[in-house]
């Protein structure tokens, strides 16, 4: 069972503004000790009414106003202190749980509704703090205010003071079972409003495939039946309010009921006043609206601890790739990279992220690694022998272009299971400058085999290496500014075109920008829109063709100036003429740099110094465009199928 968050979790929010808060505790303190004056001037006014007396009555109205106005001058500072203070604490749980988002493992987002959390970080945490500052500038008041009144009432006539309030146990169970309904509730109504806030999102953004498809009554079906979902829970914690107000209520008119019988005969007995009973009325008067308050804001707490639960089980959520503690910037690299024994599973990545430990390939997903065959492959004929020199590292492969060294090794895999590895027991080996294109049928391992270079995820097995340093070994930002990735889709933020080729710097050069357009053919196109650089772009960029985003894509990573770069298919969903200006911008890009290139379309790999055919997470062909077709195998036969 799921532990249940508490309010006790946000003291390390709102220790930082104690002085804020202490401030308005004292604001508070004053506020309080206006009541008794209240009550007791209330009861000297009825003496004064009664005896018709004008200039005692018009004394104790002009104190009685002066008590009013430093009760309200306090008032103010209690309020305009607490909303600074609960203002400040929503703040900084807001940045804290943004900043844990982002250092959160690719594998978390996958899974994760866009639309949730972006419901948590605002209106979870608006509730959150609207609850901080209800309970130091209503609570708190209220809790005093009952105290003591509560002295005072005491004081004037016990008797009283205990009948009157004989009901309250049973008013107090009543809110506590109340409250506890209020919290499951809660908890359901906000799930529901993260999950139609989600689908909102996942609709608006493909609303083009919604229409392209005539899908607008089905979406509104799911809209229709997601909001009555959430219609329901809704009104269930507000049914509940319904039921409670009037019943407390009852019970509190029952109590003055009771109180007014039991005044009248203790006058009748000579053990009370007339003016002091008007006084004591007046106390219980103004308990009414703190025992109002303390009611409503429990049902709020209730609520606000169903937040407090979504917002701290983002927080439990540990990022699945970490630097380590002694982890060092990396230094300047050439852009050799090594991949050594690499095995990576996305069902063990999946795993760990649900809460299981990850430290071998010993999972409860039983997977095993794959046995070694002997060189006769039944492959499709190919086989390839491994050969190592006696240092134990990889030797060159016979006919590969440049004589690079490239081990290749065949598995027989597990007939149950051989789906799990996505990667098994990967050897790569690049070297400065080289261009290696990844060629293969969907699921082969292409993009998997690229993303563990940045550490999007980490191998359960093997090493990756670049300069001969281990990836894991030094700090996620030095590593992933060294490494430049264009995207198939390329990726837009509401911004400037400047904003976007610079992304991730808040300070930049509008020189390097214009330059690094101009190396990726963009400086044209963008010097013809009306404002330039400093042209708006829409969310994801919805204003620009497919060939415009591409090239700013582009320039975005030369102006990032990387030694390896990551192509991820940058020209597969373009027209001719984009392509053909994309392509050049890519090739000038290329120059003196490591490159991967992730593509299905083989026309763009063929320049290639070496192209590596993927099947099943393995290597199976290695060599130029030209040696590959002479082979006639794996490669050819691709090579075959889209240029017959």
């Amino acid at each position: 069972m799921k532990k249940r968050s508490h309010y006790w979790q946000l003291v390390p929010y709102i220790r930082p503004h104690w002085k804020t808060i202490a401030q308005a505790f004292v604001c508070t303190l004053a506020v309080t000790a206006f009541w008794p004056p209240q009550a007791a001037l209330a009861g000297n006014i009825a003496a004064a009414i009664g005896k018709g007396n004008m200039m005692a009555l018009g004394g104790v109205a002009g104190a009685l106003t002066l008590v009013f106005l430093g009760q309200k001058i306090m008032l103010y500072g209690q309020d305009a202190l607490m909303a600074k203070a609960a203002f400040a604490i929503a703040l900084d749980l807001r940045k804290r749980v943004y900043s844990h988002l982002q250092r959160l493992s690719l594998s978390y987002f996958e899974t994760a509704k866009t639309g949730d959390l972006a419901y948590r970080l605002t209106e979870d945490i608006d509730r959150i703090g609207e609850v901080v500052y209800k309970f130091f500038h209503d609570s708190v008041t209220c809790a005093l205010q009952l105290i003591v009144l509560l002295a005072y009432l005491i004081y004037l006539n016990w008797q009283l003071t205990i009948a009157t309030f004989i009901v309250a146990p049973l008013m107090g169970i009543l809110i506590a079972w109340c409250g506890e309904q209020m919290l499951k509730f809660s908890r359901r109504s906000q799930n529901r409003t993260s999950n139609l806030s989600a689908l909102l999102t996942e609709v608006f953004s493909g609303i083009r495939l919604v229409q392209a498809f005539a899908a607008e009554d089905y979406e509104i079906e799911r809209f229709a039946k997601e909001a009555e979902f959430n219609r329901q829970a809704k009104y269930a914690a507000e049914h509940l309010k319904a039921v409670q107000n009037p019943v407390v209520g009852f019970l509190y008119a029952m109590s003055v009921l009771l109180l007014l019988f039991l005044g009248g005969w203790q006058i009748s007995q000579g053990n009370l006043t007339g003016s002091s009973f008007v006084s004591f009325l007046a106390g219980v008067g103004l308990l009414i609206d703190p025992i109002a308050h303390m009611t409503s804001n429990y049902n709020d707490f209730k609520q606000g601890e169903a937040s407090i639960d979504r917002i701290f089980e983002l927080m439990e959520i540990p990022p699945m790739v970490v630097e380590k503690e002694d982890a060092i910037a990396l230094p300047p690299v050439t852009g050799k990279v090594e991949y050594r024994q690499v095995c990576f599973s996305y069902e063990q990545v999946n795993n760990v992220g649900a809460g299981f430990t990850d430290n071998h390939r010993t999972t409860t997903n039983n997977l095993t690694k794959p046995a070694p065959v002997d060189n006769q492959s039944s492959r499709g004929g190919f086989h390839q022998q491994t050969q190592t020199n006696n240092n134990n590292q990889p030797a060159p492969i016979q006919g590969s272009a440049n004589n690079y060294q490239l081990p290749i090794t065949n598995y027989q895999l597990p007939i149950t299971n051989y789906q799990s590895w996505v990667l098994q027991d990967m050897n790569l080996l690049a070297m400065p400058g080289e261009t290696i294109a990844l060629v293969g049928a969907s699921g082969a391992g292409k993009t998997t085999l690229v993303n563990l270079l940045p550490r999007f995820y980490d191998p359960q097995e093997g090493q990756i290496l670049i300069d001969g340093i281990d990836v894991k070994t030094v700090t996620l930002p030095s590593l992933r500014r060294q490494i430049g990735i264009v995207p198939q889709e390329t990726i837009l933020f509401s911004g400037t075109i400047a904003q976007n080729i610079a992304f991730g710097q808040a300070e930049f050069d509008m020189e390097a920008v214009e330059s690094a357009a101009k190396v990726a053919n963009a400086h044209q196109f963008i010097a013809q829109l009306s404002q330039g650089y400093h042209t708006w772009v829409g969310e994801r960029g919805v204003n620009l063709s497919g060939g415009q985003r591409q090239r700013i894509a582009i320039a975005r990573a030369v102006l990032l100036n990387p030694r390896i770069l990551i192509l991820d298919e940058a020209t597969s969903a373009l027209d001719s003429e984009s392509e053909a200006l994309v392509q050049e911008a890519l090739e000038r890009l290329m120059q003196d740099r490591t490159v991967f290139i992730i593509a299905h379309r083989l026309a763009t790999v063929r320049r290639a110094d070496r192209i590596l055919v993927l099947e099943k997470g393995q290597i199976v062909e290695s060599g130029t465009h030209e040696e590959l077709l002479e082979k006639g195998t794996r490669y050819a036969g691709f090579y075959a199928q889209q240029f017959r």
